[in-house]
């Protein structure tokens, strides 16, 4: 099986698709605020539609504060009815979450505005740290300070707050995607990363989201407005590698799923090690007999081989092809097994932006389905978690039943009819030997 990632390649076994397997960050050395390029604003339009109800109340130096529950979440989930046809929730998320002068972030919170949708965004710690103060981090087997992603300059830590603030204040979710973005086989990898190291990694993303205040020495911003230590339950670590030795860590700080599997299929997601394993997804590939990972870094990999300098030329086809990619995989879950779709982004305008574009068309074509009544949700990994998590084990283990484009046989109302159970026999008081029971309070 064919798999490109960005430094080498991975095997997901035999038999599966060919996917195009891809972490995130910059595809060469240069920083990733530099290669993101574009001269847009980085500000929001306009001021968040919500404000916290309660007064904010600050946590450590102030860089955080406690808001009260998060404006603009969904109504209280409830377990599917006997017979009834699952919602079809599709998650868009995005790996770093900097804003960098090219608009990206503000252009996508407003897209989500415009058609009430939930996203989650995978904030890098980095992101936050000012690269005056770069030796604060101290990256698992690597020198201190190092990162294979860029510092960004102050101007675009401070845009990377506004967004992020907003972004909580209208509903979504804040993950993380951790800190420095060590990809490939050498020592320092993320995959080669220990549970104690990973722990260490998150206490410093944690770290540097809580005390960017004190980093940066800046007083003139408003805090960020929820509480780190209770809002971060889940993250993507980079380049999809190390999840094995990160789940321990992950289920000790109490995370509720992790989204860093390499390459997944289009079935409803289960638990591994205590959390949801919610991977991106083997999509269709305009064109080709094999399969693309939901991703717009596994995009680029399959059509232009890792470079960011390909013909312009190419782009059109290649942007409607994307497009279609996350169009048909939408399609596919939607109209078979319902399972969850997930797509992962990056804020980059790769060959021109294109998938970028192609990522807002799939959007829209979703979000237009929702509009024409379907029972399409729009939302986060949280969102969902918090849908899943109350759903009945039987059902859910049902539902795990169908394969990738599989209908439920006979229809919903059939597939997913109640269970039979087998009354209880009532038991015989006895007046013999004492219960073993325990009692008590």
């Amino acid at each position: 099986m064919r798999t490109i990632t960005r430094r080498g390649a991975l095997g997901l076994g035999a038999g599966a698709a060919a996917v195009g397997l891809a972490g995130c960050g910059s595809l060469t050395d240069s920083d990733e605020s530099k290669h993101a390029g574009g001269s847009g604003k980085g500000g929001s339009k306009g001021s968040p539609s919500a404000s916290p109800k309660a007064a904010a109340r600050p946590l450590g130096d102030g860089s955080t504060s406690f808001t009260g529950k998060q404006p603009h979440q969904p109504a209280k989930p409830v377990p599917l009815e006997p017979g009834q046809e699952p919602p079809q929730f599709v998650v868009f998320s995005w790996d770093g979450a900097a804003e960098v002068g090219n608009g990206l972030f503000p252009r996508f919170l407003d897209l989500a505005k415009e058609h009430g949708a939930g996203m989650t965004f995978f904030l890098s710690g980095l992101y936050l740290l000012p690269e005056s103060k770069k030796r604060l981090y101290d990256p698992p087997n690597n020198p201190l300070g190092a990162s294979d992603i860029g510092y960004l300059t102050d101007e675009h830590v401070k845009m990377t707050l506004t967004n992020v603030r907003r972004a909580w204040l209208e509903g979504h979710e804040i993950g993380t995607h951790f800190n420095g973005h060590f990809c490939g086989e050498g020592h320092g990898s993320v995959g080669h990363w220990t549970p104690k190291q990973w722990r260490s990694e998150i206490d410093q993303a944690k770290s540097f989201v809580k005390n960017w205040r004190t980093n940066t020495g800046w007083t003139d911003l408003p805090a960020l407005p929820f509480d780190y230590d209770k809002e971060l339950v889940g993250g993507r670590t980079p380049c999809l590698l190390g999840q094995d030795n990160l789940l321990p860590t992950a289920k000790e700080l109490g995370w509720r799923y992790d989204a860093s599997s390499p390459g997944g299929r289009q079935v409803w997601p289960q638990k591994r090690g205590g959390l949801w394993d919610l991977p991106l997804q083997a999509v269709p590939f305009p064109g080709h007999s094999f399969e693309v990972l939901s991703m717009d870094y596994n995009m680029l990999a399959n059509q232009s081989v890792n470079s960011t300098k390909a013909p312009p030329q190419n782009y059109p086809g290649w942007r409607k092809q994307s497009a279609q990619a996350y169009i048909q995989g939408f399609q596919r879950a939607y109209e078979s097994n319902r399972a969850p779709f997930f797509v992962g982004n990056h804020f980059e305008q790769w060959n021109g932006g294109i998938y970028m574009d192609s990522v807002e068309e799939a959007f829209k074509h979703i979000a237009r389905e929702k509009e024409k009544g379907a029972d399409v949700r729009l939302v986060s990994f949280r969102q969902f978690v918090d849908w899943i998590d109350v759903q009945k084990p039987e059902v859910l283990e049902k539902l795990r039943t169908l394969d990738v484009g599989q209908q439920p046989a006979g229809g919903w109302k059939t597939f997913l009819a109640a269970t039979p159970t087998t009354p209880k026999t009532p038991k015989t008081p006895s007046t013999g030997s004492p219960s073993t029971t325990p009692t008590g309070s």
